[in-house]
């Protein structure tokens, strides 16, 4: 059961269940890189006004599960609609800035790139496909890329368990 905040605005209570930190491992792999593990945690928050702001930050883990060192960060804000229709903004600290559009529906979001846009140091990317779904209380995702010359395919997934309240922080 998805418990939705009292002041949550209705055009993002499709979006509900995403609400929280969310932290686990993934795989990443592109023809243009090396296969990896990574560890990441998310957070989708909410205050009352009709989106959700996110952040995602991810580390290259090694053979143990360790972390090695930072790899992608991203931060962003979820709109949705009661249509189902969904909008959603990242910027990236290298330098790429992302429209995605999509649906939502029963705790599944997915959706593609509208528009990217690069700064003139950053890497060559030019598409996404995104699906996120809530799956026994975890949060699973794949995101597809097209990058480098490359057309879209798979790159990374990850299965995301969510992060308890600290009840004694509150």
């Amino acid at each position: 059961m998805i418990e939705i905040p009292d002041d949550m605005h209705p055009d993002v209570v499709p979006l509900a269940f995403l609400l929280g930190t969310w932290e686990g491992v993934g795989v990443g792999d592109y023809p243009t890189i090396e296969a990896f593990r990574f560890g990441q945690q998310v957070t989708f928050t909410q205050d009352g006004r009709p989106f959700l702001a996110y952040t995602s930050r991810t580390w290259l883990l090694d053979d143990e599960g360790n972390r090695v060192r930072p790899l992608a960060t991203e931060t962003g804000y979820w709109k949705s609609r009661l249509d189902g229709s969904v909008e959603v903004t990242l910027a990236h600290p290298t330098g790429i800035v992302e429209i995605w559009l999509g649906e939502t529906n029963n705790g599944r979001v997915e959706m593609r790139t509208d528009v990217v846009a690069r700064t003139v140091d950053a890497k060559e990317y030019t598409a996404g496909h995104r699906l996120y779904g809530l799956v026994k209380g975890e949060l699973m995702y794949a995101y597809d890329m097209a990058a480098m010359g490359h057309p879209l395919q798979a790159h990374v997934s990850a299965q995301l368990k969510p992060v308890a309240k600290d009840l004694a922080a509150e």
